[in-house]
């Protein structure tokens, strides 16, 4: 009677272990059925080819690459697009070589003021922090804004002290001081500390390197996307571009598309450029690159504006746009296209 017994639990057991596996290659294979898709940037300028050595390019594109391939492993196993850019955007913010978070340029004060943003593409819930310089990654602070506070976007000391009470790492100011930065923002100093800048010293302005974002679609079908920055070299009196601005610098909607934005925040603010491009998908039925296109290499070209998007949309068609010499940009998506790039090719 013993072995009766222990041979059912033995033959229940081999049965749950047999449903367990089928179950698990079941969810593997409609993983891989559903597509997903991740692109990535940090920054557009008009950057010359001679201008960056092999090893440079080589490091930037190490970077990228990181980024990209860490967002991939979230959306390989079933996660969300959220934490896919913020994952992305975190390891954009850590190294020196973007100007967000560790590598932020200095303001007129020789501050580093961080700004950075996120939204979920279906919900449509948007978190954004602005003007903080004690958080060491302030997509993360971003998110929290979105996730456990009622308000879209906090500034200065009280998205500090938000980003405190969440959890969120802080850090001395000195922690995002770069020695290239650091000269970068005394060459701007020798050069213009005694005249005022203008509209067209600011349109003309050779911003190398930029802002950092992320734009995913993950296996469920929602977009998410997310940007940070540094801001402009010696900005001033309290200056926050578009990096933060839901709409401007940053949009998600599962109806569209999500988009990330680098450039010459003033223009992307008043051309509201990430909705705009999201708009003319739902009211123009533009497909996600007429739209880009028209935006970024038309209408922000007529303006004399610097920049560029990346953005995914609902089906994962991924779009680089950019109207400067180089963006340094990256994405891989679940039919296994990848790479990253610098220049335009």
């Amino acid at each position: 009677m013993k072995n009766m017994i222990h041979n059912k639990v033995n033959h229940f057991q081999m049965f749950a272990v047999i449903c367990s596996l089928f179950l698990l290659l079941a969810g593997q294979a409609l993983y891989a059925e559903k597509p997903y898709a991740v692109v990535i940037h940090g920054g557009a300028g008009n950057i010359a080819r001679e201008s960056l050595s092999p090893e440079q390019i080589e490091e930037y594109n190490i970077k990228l690459a990181e980024a990209l391939n860490a967002a991939e492993e979230i959306l390989k196993a079933g996660g969300t697009s959220l934490d896919a850019v913020e994952t992305a955007t975190r390891i954009l913010e850590d190294s020196p070589l973007f100007n967000a978070g560790k590598g932020a340029v200095f303001n007129i004060d020789g501050k580093n003021e961080l700004d950075a943003s996120i939204m979920c593409g279906e919900t449509h819930n948007a978190g954004a922090v602005a003007g903080i310089t004690t958080v060491k990654n302030p997509i993360s602070a971003a998110r929290k804004v979105m996730e456990n506070s009622p308000h879209v976007l906090l500034t200065g000391k009280g998205a500090e002290t938000f980003a405190y009470e969440q959890g969120i790492d802080i850090v001395d100011p000195g922690y995002f001081f770069d020695q290239r930065r650091w000269n970068q923002y005394r060459e701007f100093i020798r050069n213009n500390v005694n005249r005022s800048r203008s509209d067209a010293d600011l349109k003309n302005e050779n911003i190398k390197m930029g802002t950092v974002g992320a734009v995913a679609l993950d296996i469920h079908g929602n977009i998410a996307a997310a940007t940070s920055t540094g801001g402009m070299v010696g900005k001033r009196y309290g200056r926050i571009g578009d990096s933060p601005i839901i709409g401007a610098g940053n949009y998600a909607s599962n109806l569209s598309c999500g988009v990330s934005a680098t450039g010459h925040g003033e223009y992307f603010i008043r051309n509201i450029v990430a909705y705009d491009i999201a708009a003319r998908m739902l009211y123009k039925e533009q497909s996600l690159q007429d739209a880009a296109f028209h935006v970024i290499r038309e209408k922000l070209v007529e303006q004399g504006a610097n920049g560029g998007i990346i953005a995914v949309d609902k089906d994962g068609n991924v779009v680089m746009e950019f109207n400067t010499t180089a963006m340094f940009r990256g994405f891989v998506k679940s039919t296994g296209e990848k790479g990253v790039w610098i220049f335009e090719e």
